[in-house]
């Protein structure tokens, strides 16, 4: 190319990686050069001298299963940092881990330096890996607060799940609500122990009990935990699901015990995707700005991989959205 353009070496590579200061006519040149014999950047070489892969990994300790089921949380914490790595130019490296032996396979990958960063979304239980990538000098950035820790070592991006189940127990008090059960999510993620501890917080002011049952974020979850809540107190008058899909699930569930919705048993859920506007009746529910999360992540990390400080925590609001369920 440097012989068909009438240039050096050195001016093709600077021409080749975005240089501004090569003349405009030497650019042309190298540019049509570079058209006529279909040059391609060797990616893998450029690497070896940079250091960087110009790749972002996506981490979700998850089975393809439930990544690919219909909970629309993964395709919005993806849709929003992909939109932010694109915008920068970066390849977006999807990994899902289900299993012990996946997990480890994918530490291997990440500590190898195969990407410039990592982000984590869906943890479970209290994980090194962040820790672990943070102290080699990898960018890191997580969705939720590290379960376990006050003062994690690494940022994350979350919502105030607290402050968010608390304001749907609230409505449900001040609409008369006496008997308020929980649906919550598991007690592995700091965003089921989050929604559980805002939904108790908010009745032990009110001075009323919790009524409690457990799901995993699943629709069939939320349907079990339903039946044996309505077992624990035949005559609960509202539940506090801590996702969208349980929330559907308990819908179903009161359906087929001859529970009327909201007449005899109101129904909050959180999330705010879009089932919610098409259960029967439309859900009450409290919206995280999922997609937001991913975009926010994104930016923390490019930000750290620039070399720019970043915060230890960033917390987005939630919203309550009222719709005919409660």
């Amino acid at each position: 190319m440097a012989r068909r353009a009438g240039v050096s070496r050195a001016t093709v590579s600077r021409v080749v990686n975005g240089s501004t200061s090569v003349a405009e006519s030497i650019r042309d040149a190298v540019r049509q050069a570079v058209e006529e014999m279909g040059y391609v950047p060797n990616l893998a070489a450029r690497s070896l001298v940079t250091q960087r892969t110009d790749s972002i990994a996506l981490i979700l300790p998850e089975s393809a299963t439930r990544v690919f089921s219909d909970d629309q949380f993964f395709p919005r914490i993806v849709r929003g940092v992909s939109q932010e790595l694109e915008a920068a130019d970066k390849q977006l490296v999807l990994i899902m881990a289900g299993s012990t032996a996946s997990y480890d396979r994918v530490e291997r990958y990440t500590t190898g330096r195969h990407v410039d960063g990592v982000m984590f979304a869906s943890m479970h239980g209290v994980d090194p890996l962040p820790s672990t990538l943070a102290r080699l000098g990898i960018p890191v950035v997580c969705s939720g607060r590290p379960l376990g820790r006050t003062n994690p070592s690494v940022p994350y991006v979350d919502v105030d799940s607290v402050q968010g189940a608390a304001d749907a127990v609230r409505h449900l008090i001040n609409t008369g609500r006496q008997r308020i059960a929980t649906i919550a999510g598991p007690q592995d993620m700091v965003a089921g122990v989050d929604r559980l501890t805002g939904y108790r917080n908010e009745l032990r002011d009110s001075s009323r009990r919790s009524i409690v049952a457990v799901g995993d974020f699943t629709r069939e979850s939320g349907a079990q935990a339903m039946r044996q809540l309505l077992l624990d107190d035949p005559h609960l008058d509202a539940v506090f699901a801590a996702s969208d899909l349980m929330a559907h699930g308990a819908l179903r569930t009161l359906r087929e015990a001859g529970r009327r919705v909201p007449d005899d048993v109101a129904v909050v859920g959180f999330d705010d995707v879009e089932i919610a506007q098409y259960t029967d009746p439309p859900l009450t529910t409290v919206r995280q700005p999922i997609v937001q999360i991913g975009r926010e992540m994104a930016r923390q990390l490019l930000r750290q991989a620039s070399g720019e400080d970043v915060e230890d925590a960033l917390i987005l609001p939630t919203e309550l959205i009222l719709r005919d369920s409660a």
